[in-house]
């Protein structure tokens, strides 16, 4: 049988249709790393190796020649190679026998064979030493010649990608076994740092939600400081009842924020007591707690905040807006809620128009036990607001000069505009104190602020 007696190798079914006498060019692919890959094409045949030069020409790749077995060693041994396509036939070293050579020696570069003629012996050798990716006759088609040679390099990047993985893994499975040695003292501390920043992003979430209810309020100043004050008294309630500490904190920012829903209404309404609204001002009132338990919509960690909010002015009797839900399906965070807003609404005038004393308010709260409020709530209520004469604190009044690391605010920090700055109790650092000294600097202020001193 004669080279021409051979079978021509079909073309790759992935190849795109073309005219006849056209080669068709498959759209060139880079590797899956994305970077260029090296071909050694081998053969005794100039006119052969120039041939497959052109025949790659498409690809993304770098292709070298070496006219015999001995001079592609030489290059293999110079550069990394990704694919090696060699001729069976060639004086001296064959095809079969560099193949052989090429898997001892870079086992990681893909080998091609090359065979026009019908010596299978030869070509079994070169499968069975070289163990070679394929074997294409000559003449050969050049889709499937070029996708033949892209596929190996895929292939041998494909293996490396491997190989880097599992030395990965194996790396790290050796770092996790020396690791082990005092895990329980390190997982220790890592929890105790883990809590610190938890701590930390607390506080700053909370700090944010007083700043942006302390922004709300500036819209009437009647309800000023009405939010933190409502929240603040809740969350003694929540405590009181043993509530666990995601449902208190959730209590406190819904006090915090129970009044949200005012934004959307006149001013016209937020001037007026509760008492004076009319019919259909009361209407659009009666509105606000669902207004701001819409605005928690896109929140979905804070869907329990906003059931909080739609429910703060439920009645315990099942009388009250915007739902009538009755006793127990009112949640308990909103039966707090409801008499410690209602409470301060009374003290604050915001109810009548004039402020109550304490006395007063909490004789309007005990008429409305069973039927306005939750009865147990009420009494936790009106037990721990029970009026206790503190310790008097020591509070001396510093400039922001004389501020040191570690002191205590006695008292909120407002702007010129009352928008809250720092809350009552914060710790100053010496980050934070030097922020107070460029605000009052840009401002053009001259601050005191006053100062809880150590007992």
């Amino acid at each position: 049988m004669t080279d021409t007696d051979l079978p021509t190798a079909p073309p790759s079914p992935h190849a795109p249709p073309h005219a006849a006498g056209t080669p068709a060019q498959p759209p060139a692919r880079a590797p899956s790393d994305g970077g260029a890959w090296t071909v050694l094409c081998v053969d005794d045949e100039p006119g052969i190796l120039s041939a497959l030069k052109r025949v790659l020409r498409s690809e993304d790749c770098k292709v070298l020649q070496a006219n015999g077995g001995a001079e592609a060693l030489q290059l293999l041994e110079q550069q990394p190679v990704d694919v090696v396509v060699s001729d069976m036939r060639m004086p001296g070293m064959d095809g079969a026998a560099l193949l052989a050579q090429v898997r001892k020696r870079w086992p990681e570069t893909a080998r091609i064979l090359l065979t026009g003629y019908a010596d299978m012996n030869a070509t079994i050798a070169a499968i069975n030493d070289g163990q070679i990716y394929r074997y294409i006759h000559k003449p050969w088609d050049e889709t499937e010649l070029r996708l033949t040679v892209r596929q190996a390099a895929e292939h041998q990047m494909l293996q490396r990608d491997r190989d880097r993985l599992q030395a990965l893994t194996a790396s790290q499975n050796e770092e996790l076994r020396v690791l082990n040695t005092g895990l329980e003292e390190r997982v220790q501390a890592r929890t105790a740092e883990l809590q610190q920043a938890n701590d930390l992003l607390r506080r700053n979430y909370l700090t944010s939600i007083k700043i942006f209810s302390s922004m709300l309020e500036l819209r009437s100043g009647v309800l000023a400081g009405h939010g933190k004050r409502a929240a603040g008294v809740s969350r003694k309630v929540a405590n009181a009842m043993d509530l666990t500490s995601e449902e208190t904190q959730d209590v406190f920012v819904a006090g915090l924020l129970h009044d949200i829903g005012f934004m959307a209404l006149p001013d016209a309404i937020l001037s007026k007591p509760v008492g004076k609204l009319t019919a259909e001002e009361m209407a659009l009132y009666q509105r606000h707690p669902v207004l701001g338990a819409q605005s928690f919509m896109a929140l979905d960690d804070h869907q329990s905040v906003a059931a909080l909010i739609r429910g703060h002015h439920e009645r315990f009797d099942g009388t009250g807006f915007p739902d009538n839900l009755q006793g127990t399906q009112i949640p308990m965070g909103a039966r707090i809620l409801a008499i410690a807003s209602t409470y301060d609404d009374l003290t604050h005038g915001h109810l009548t128009g004039k402020p109550l004393t304490d006395a007063e308010a909490r004789t309007i709260l005990q008429r409305g036990r069973g039927t306005q409020f939750d009865p147990e709530v009420l009494d936790v209520f009106l037990h721990v607001t029970q009026e206790v004469k503190p310790k008097p604190a020591r509070i001396e009044s510093f400039t922001p000069e004389n501020l040191q690391p570690g002191m205590a605010l006695a008292k909120d920090l407002l702007s010129k505009e009352g928008v809250l700055l720092l809350s009552a109790g914060h710790a100053l650092s010496a980050e934070m104190i030097s922020r107070i000294r460029k605000y009052e600097k840009a401002e053009g202020l001259s601050l005191l602020l006053d100062i809880r001193m150590p007992d």
